[in-house]
């Protein structure tokens, strides 16, 4: 009897309650070392001095782009069914001068 060598094995993953939950984030800051990336995901609000980081994530440089590819791949479907997404500029700025909180 011939066995199929090549399929991949299935990986459970568990998703708890309190992870499912979620953590909002309206900044991304991003930095890496020779080994590593990091990524801080932060929640700023107006008027506060201080921001707290609300989840750090640390991958691989080969992980890293895995996902830079995997959320690109999500984008473009994204704005394929519900149309572009368009950066919204305060009407009293030509928006050329708005920095982008998910750039590094």
């Amino acid at each position: 009897m011939a066995t199929n060598d090549n399929k991949k094995p299935e990986i459970k993953i568990e998703l708890t309650p309190e992870i499912a939950a979620g953590h909002y984030a309206n900044l991304a800051v991003v930095a890496h070392s020779p080994n590593e990336f990091f990524i801080d995901f932060i929640n700023v609000a107006p008027n506060m001095p201080q921001a707290r980081v609300q989840s750090r994530i640390i991958m691989t440089p080969e992980n890293m782009k895995n996902l830079v590819l995997a959320l690109r791949d999500n984008l473009q479907k994204y704005e394929q069914t519900f149309g572009q997404i368009k950066p919204k500029t305060p009407s009293n700025k030509s928006g050329n001068d708005i920095p982008n909180p998910f750039q590094a």
